[in-house]
């Protein structure tokens, strides 16, 4: 008979529970570990509030992980007994249009932790040594590192570089990715959200210059940072139709437009922009090894305000009842980590 370990587990919408579940089997093909903390995003509190159409129930939620070690697998030898660890949590098939041109982080068949399969919200779990990536980091910086790789990999597909002005709609976990990583490749960065508090942490993370769209015309405000060009990139970390078009109308004549964000209701744009602008529009999604490989190297060198980031650490008794105050009142909290030691 399997043992029983604890996780956080969805029962279904807005009520989450600590059960006991069987502890995941070990064998030759995956790696046993033991998480230490699990950070919750934006996909989490929808998979609470039963908004992620991807997510059945019951559901075990987690993606952004810090683990450590319990059995190596002898044919990885940087994957030794008592390493800590972060992980990629996307799968793919290897037959896909994507996955045929490399890239894996857009499977058309992907299934990520804690969405379409159960996640890390648990005392252990078994994962395919590839997913895994050491590093000397701390506990905390381990479980950063998939968050902000959503924001290096759009960045990689912006292909900014430090002859460009990028703007990053949306100073959020995945937003802030995008400013560290623009900043990290030598652009100038102009953050704008609506929460002044959020605009002073993206100031630590790399921006040099912010617009708080509620109190400041965002126009003139990019006009100006720009000489009255506008910024060659703009990324969307939002998800708003209003900002889905903003970028659009915003972005200098034949610059770049990356869409990181979900639309959460169909968006209607001057779409002749596309044409006389002659935009490159792209769409983001995930991320690849290279961008892991790119955040623990940020993250080593000390580049990212880890601890203005992280908002509260909850055990994972008390993470049924933050992801209820989350639910309820959303403005209230920035990053939530839950503790498992």
């Amino acid at each position: 008979m399997a043992k029983a370990m604890r996780a956080l587990v969805i029962k279904k919408p807005g009520e989450a529970v600590i059960e006991s579940v069987p502890e995941p089997q070990s064998d030759s093909a995956k790696v046993l570990l033991r998480i230490r903390m699990v950070g919750l995003c934006g996909s989490d509190l929808n998979s609470y509030r039963g908004r992620n159409p991807l997510v059945q129930f019951p559901r075990i939620p987690g993606h952004e992980i810090a683990a450590t070690i319990i059995e190596g697998n002898s044919s990885w030898p940087a994957l030794s007994s008592g390493a800590n660890v972060t992980m990629s949590p996307y799968t793919h098939c290897g037959k896909c249009p994507s996955c045929l041109r490399g890239r894996f982080n857009a499977c058309a068949c992907n299934e990520t932790l804690g969405v379409q399969r159960d996640g890390a919200l648990t005392e252990q779990i078994a994962m395919p040594p590839e997913k895994l990536y050491p590093a000397s980091l701390s506990i905390k910086e381990l479980c950063l590192v998939e968050p902000l790789t959503v924001g290096f990999h759009a960045v990689a597909r912006g292909r900014i570089s430090r002859a460009d002005t990028v703007a990053v709609f949306g100073c959020g976990g995945v937003g802030l990715g995008a400013i560290a990583a623009a900043h990290f490749s030598g652009a100038i960065t102009i953050a704008v959200d609506v929460d002044d508090g959020k605009l002073k942490i993206a100031m630590k993370a790399g921006a040099a210059h912010t617009v708080n769209s509620v109190t400041e015309s965002l126009h003139e405000q990019l006009r100006g940072f720009t000489d009255g060009r506008g910024p060659d990139v703009i990324i969307e970390a939002v998800g708003h139709p209003q900002t889905f078009c903003a970028a659009v109308e915003e972005v200098a004549f034949t610059g770049r437009v990356v869409y990181i964000g979900y639309a959460k209701e169909p968006v209607a744009c001057e779409t002749k922009l596309f044409v006389q602008k002659e935009l490159d529009i792209l769409g983001s999604r995930n991320a690849l090894p290279a961008d892991f490989q790119s955040v623990i190297e940020m993250l080593q060198q000390g580049k990212f305000p880890v601890d203005d980031a992280v908002g509260v650490i909850v055990s994972l008794d008390e993470a049924p009842g933050i992801l209820e105050a989350w639910s309820a009142n959303p403005a209230k909290f920035t990053k939530i980590m839950v503790q498992l030691d």
